[in-house]
This record gives C-alpha cells, sequence and structure tokens, in this order.
C-alpha cells in the first residue's frame, strides 16, 4: 500500500478527535518513556508531546511518506520506519500509543500481549480502531471491486484490513497480562464539505488505498466513479451540501 501523508491530514481535526478521547483515557500520569506506533504524520504524537512534557516521546510507522512528514512537524523527537509486528524495541515503555493503526496488523491475539509485555509497572497501552468495515463506507469499495476489470486484481484488497474481535474478546486477550483493561466503542458523526465527494476523499487517505494501489490512473478513475456514485445512495446530502459520515471506532486502554 501507498499512504499519502499529505492526503491524511485533509481531515485532520477529525482523525486527530478520536487521539485527544484516547489520550484523556490514559490513567498513567508520570510517564517517562511514550511511543506512537503506527504515528502517521506525527499529529496524535504532537498531542503525546503536550500530555507528557518530560517524557522521552519517540514514533513508527511503517510509511516512510509518514514519517518524513512526522519528522517535519516534530524535528526534535526521534521517528524510525518500522512494521509493528517486527519492532523488536524491548521497552519497557510507560505509555504505548496505537491510533487508527493496528487494524492494519494481523494477529490480534499474538500481538497485543506481545505489546503489553513493553509495558512498564502500571503503563498503560492504548489502542483505536476504526470499526467500519460492516458500514455502507467499507460494503461498498468491496461491491465495485468484484464488479469492473479490476476484479481479479482486486480479491485481497478487503483482506489488507485485520477482521476485528469483539470487546470481550479484547478482554480477555489483555486481561492475563494487565491489571485493568477498559473497552468501549464510539461512533463519531463526522459533517464532511461536499457531500459525497468529501467521504470519498476521506477514505482516499485511508481504506480505499488497497483498493486503488493496484490500478492504473484511469482505471482508479473508473473505480473511484462508481465509488462516489454509490456513495451519493449511502450517504444523501443534507440541506447545506454536507454529509455527515458515521464512525465507529473501538478503544482499549490496558494498564499494566
Amino acid at each position: 500500500m501507498s499512504w499519502s501523508a499529505k492526503q491524511y491530514v485533509a481531515f485532520e481535526d477529525e482523525r486527530t478527535r478520536p487521539a485527544r478521547d484516547l489520550l484523556a483515557a490514559i490513567p498513567t500520569a508520570d510517564a517517562r518513556t511514550v511511543v506512537d506506533i503506527g504515528c502517521g504524520p506525527g499529529n496524535s504524537t504532537e498531542l503525546l508531546v503536550q500530555r507528557f512534557p518530560a517524557a522521552k516521546v519517540s514514533g513508527l510507522d511503517s510509511s516512510a511518506d509518514m514519517i518524513d512528514a512526522a519528522r517535519q512537524r516534530l524535528p526534535q523527537l526521534q521517528f524510525e520506519v518500522a512494521e509493528i509486528d517486527q519492532w523488536a524495541e524491548a521497552g519497557p515503555f510507560d505509555v504505548i500509543f496505537a491510533n487508527a493503526v493496528l487494524q492494519w496488523v494481523p494477529d490480534h491475539a499474538t500481538l497485543l500481549p506481545a505489546l503489553a509485555s513493553k509495558l512498564s509497572a502500571g503503563g498503560s497501552m492504548a489502542i483505536q480502531m476504526p470499526d467500519n468495515l460492516n458500514e455502507p463506507s467499507h460494503r461498498l469499495m468491496r461491491e465495485v471491486a468484484t464488479n469492473g476489470p479490476w476484479a481479479s486484481r482486486l480479491t485481497g484488497a478487503a483482506e489488507q484490513r485485520t477482521d476485528m474481535a469483539s470487546a470481550s474478546q479484547y478482554f480477555s486477550m489483555l486481561r492475563p497480562y494487565c491489571a485493568r483493561v477498559d473497552v468501549w466503542r464510539t461512533t463519531y458523526h463526522h459533517q464532511l464539505s461536499g457531500g459525497a465527494a468529501g467521504v470519498v476523499e476521506w477514505f482516499k487517505g485511508s481504506g480505499l488505498i488497497p483498493f486503488l494501489s493496484p490500478l492504473t490512473e484511469e482505471e482508479r478513475a473508473q473505480y473511484l466513479q462508481q465509488y462516489l456514485a454509490a456513495v451519493e445512495e449511502a450517504y444523501p446530502a443534507l440541506a447545506d451540501g454536507s454529509v455527515l459520515l458515521p464512525f465507529p471506532r473501538l478503544f482499549i486502554v490496558a494498564t499494566r
């Protein structure tokens, strides 16, 4: 997949709001070592610096473009290009922050306990993942993928996202390793200008990437044209031309 920091931050305020809510739920007060895994362009990392000004804050992301943007934004911090499931740093960390990233990483039953093992005593792991694979936005991505000359090349696109476990399953994954595990679900309703086109622009920076990356430029335009037409029916515009995008997200804060 090819991530674009510029496309991602086109909706920075909306994308950062869940990170703020996740950060506010972290009980760890005096953190000395903080890491933002899947830091993206550094918008969530910046929040961590503000919350823990005395801590050593670092970040990692699998996208070189995202890391370049993060380094420009926060040149005083250390950022590295790395895959989360291959991240070898042992820690311990007082805070591990994973905002809107672990949905792209497989095998949560193995991954989450491994990350929890990197926490210090009293340290917290804070996770937020979009829980929208069954929303019209993502169902339509899959439907358009199967109805076009690109169908054979997009058979694995939907599998790029990891299927979400239930809240109780995530609790059970982490409770043996953590003294406290909080799990909750919030649905945000983001008002996007431009009607259905705003919805398409939003997902061009995230969910659509696996579907668009294998296509030629001409095919991408055709795919997006079909997707836009379908989105217009699923998300009708309001009187002012904007659209409300319901966006459910799952939150987990596990404290060791």
